[in-house]
């Protein structure tokens, strides 16, 4: 069994979950992870540059990887999120190959195949991870995603940007009074 016949979308998602029996459940458990309070100034998103489907296995690759840099430099000031969830199960008709292994297989009779994993169906410009630091922190935030999107089997951009925080706004939309 190998990733890339999995990767490309070619059918409907296959959701399911009550004809296949058995299925794994997804290796990624945590979607959220750092500090979920504070307010961040510099967002950073690993983004999807094609339509493919991302195995349950790459994403937790990728959450680890991204993850690991982030709590080496910055401890636990950040905040990270995976977007996409895992829900689209794959199944395979295992064939045995070698000698004599006609006596034991059945071809295409009762092919629809066991459940082996679930992956997460990514459109493209769909973001994949977010992370959040504050300011001054771009280059490990930029750092941090390009080690993630190593882990995944489609081409990622990284885009960084400023968030506006209910503060800054509510600032800038207030004209400053002169004491006199």
């Amino acid at each position: 069994m190998h990733a890339r016949n999995y990767r490309h979308v070619k059918n409907r998602a296959y959701t399911r979950k009550e004809y296949a029996r058995g299925f794994p459940p997804p290796k990624i458990v945590k979607f959220t992870m750092g500090d979920t309070k504070t307010q961040f100034e510099i967002e950073g998103q690993l983004i999807a540059t094609e339509r493919a489907q991302i195995r349950h296995s790459a994403l937790e690759a990728a959450r680890v990887a991204t993850n690991r840099v982030l709590m080496d430099k910055l401890i636990n000031d950040y905040y990270m999120n995976v977007h996409p969830y895992p829900h689209i199960i794959l199944r395979e008709n295992k064939m045995i190959f070698g000698a004599h292994a006609d006596r034991l297989q059945q071809g295409m009779r009762r092919s629809f195949g066991a459940a082996i994993g679930t992956a997460a169906k990514v459109e493209v410009g769909q973001p994949i991870i977010t992370v959040r630091v504050k300011a001054g922190q771009e280059q490990t935030a930029k750092e941090s995603l390009k080690r993630g999107s190593a882990k995944l089997p489609i081409p990622c951009k990284i885009v960084i940007s400023k968030i506006s925080t209910p503060n800054s706004q509510a600032e800038k939309a207030q004209p400053e009074m002169e004491t006199t």
